[in-house]
């Protein structure tokens, strides 16, 4: 495909995932906060089936909400249903994984590093821990372990657990970040499609044919409601995750992933809590002091010279050499890359007054993460990464 046409469908489906992604998780949010703050309502909306209501003020005018106890005795003219916001976020975000990961699976997906691949097999094993993923959810959650929220929630950790461990060993780490984000996603989608919505119809056939609706119906509901407000903020970190290397390119990238969702987690249990009036900040507290633990635990260890390397000189034309061999593909006025035709993130080697600028970034990067280049796609070597750390120390001494 050609990489212009190429960068315009990533940028129209990632606009259009983003902005109906927005829509999905401020209704869920919104909905989730509106459930946990109605109050008991006064006596005569009790007897018209009311369960609770809330009184609210925004932009300028008043709202009163009421929820009922199961449905109103008829169904009103007009009733709004929330499904497309779900069902459109999920559709551009496999529109987006397939362009970038499945078409562009040789410059994002597969690592020779990690496994050697072809295109099919790669995507083969990327549908396929979808559909794993999202079936053993569907199996366990239609089992009785539904109503054992703790147990369900350990087993499903074990299995994200391992999902996470399976995909970093056989695709690029983005690329396994994002398959991760495509199984939570897609079992929030179902959650809608085989849980929310049936529930919903069932509720509004019942009112239609004058019968009395079947508690279950939003009980079910309720639970994969609940579950989709759970794996909002592991999602929305995934979808950003690329961004910030320090997290996929650690040895034990499958563990920060699940430590991650962890916490993200518990941040949204602080949330939940708080709208039903429950102050619990230590949950808050701890979620900070995890991600401050995990930062230090997966900080890339500064690269240690040996007295004779300390004792090496490089001059910067050395460096300007390797700067051009291996990262100048990307990284100019003019890149030759077949995927980046535009230098990422603006970063461009165009003489030695910008390498000597960018030095701190060629340090953090280049040397002490070793994430770039790009899945070492120019096949920099260790002797070339030890030369470049010699002249960073000799810089920083300058």
């Amino acid at each position: 495909m050609d990489p212009y046409i190429n960068e315009w469908l990533n940028l129209i489906i990632r606009f259009a995932h983003v902005i109906t992604g927005i829509a999905w998780i401020g209704a869920s949010f919104y909905f989730v906060w509106l459930d946990n703050h109605l109050e008991t309502p006064p006596k005569w909306k009790e007897d018209k089936g009311i369960g609770g209501d809330l009184w609210a003020i925004h932009g300028g005018g008043f709202y009163e909400v009421a929820k009922y106890k199961l449905a109103p005795p008829k169904m009103p003219t007009t009733l709004h249903w929330f499904k497309w916001e779900a069902y459109t976020t999920w559709l551009t975000g496999f529109l987006l994984l397939s362009l970038m990961f499945y078409v562009g699976a040789d410059s994002y997906l597969i690592d020779k590093r990690v496994a050697d691949l072809t295109q099919f097999q790669a995507i083969g094993i990327g549908v396929g821990s979808i559909v794993l993923g999202v079936g053993s959810y569907e199996l366990l959650v239609r089992t009785k372990l539904r109503e054992h929220g703790i147990v369900l929630g350990l087993i499903l950790i074990l299995i994200a657990t391992a999902l996470s461990y399976g995909l970093t060993h056989v695709f690029s780490a983005r690329g396994a970040y994002m398959h991760m984000g495509a199984i939570i996603g897609t079992i929030m989608a179902g959650n809608v499609f085989f849980g929310i919505m049936p529930s919903q119809r069932a509720l509004v056939k019942a009112v239609e044919e004058g019968t009395t609706p079947d508690p279950a119906y939003g009980l079910n509901a309720k639970l994969r409601s609940t579950h989709n407000t759970y794996t909002t903020l592991p999602i929305i970190f995934i979808m950003i995750s690329n961004h910030y290397p320090m997290t996929y390119a650690h040895s034990a990238n499958w563990l920060v992933l699940i430590a991650i969702i962890l916490i993200t987690a518990a941040v949204r249990q602080y949330f939940v809590l708080r709208h039903f009036g429950k102050q619990k900040p230590l949950v808050l507290v701890g979620s900070v002091v995890a991600t401050v633990i995990l930062a230090f635990v997966i900080a890339p260890a500064s690269t240690e010279l040996t007295a004779e390397q300390k004792q090496q000189t490089v001059n910067t034309s050395q460096v300007q050499k390797i700067i051009e061999q291996r990262c100048s593909s990307c990284h100019s006025v003019t890149p030759t890359d077949d995927v980046f035709t535009i230098a990422p993130a603006g970063i461009v080697f165009s003489d030695e007054a910008s390498i000597i600028r960018l030095a701190p970034r060629i340090q953090a990067r280049v040397v002490d993460s070793k994430d770039m280049p790009f899945m070492n796609k120019t096949h920099m070597t260790d002797e070339e990464r030890t030369t470049l750390a010699i002249w960073l120390a000799n810089t920083s001494r300058q």
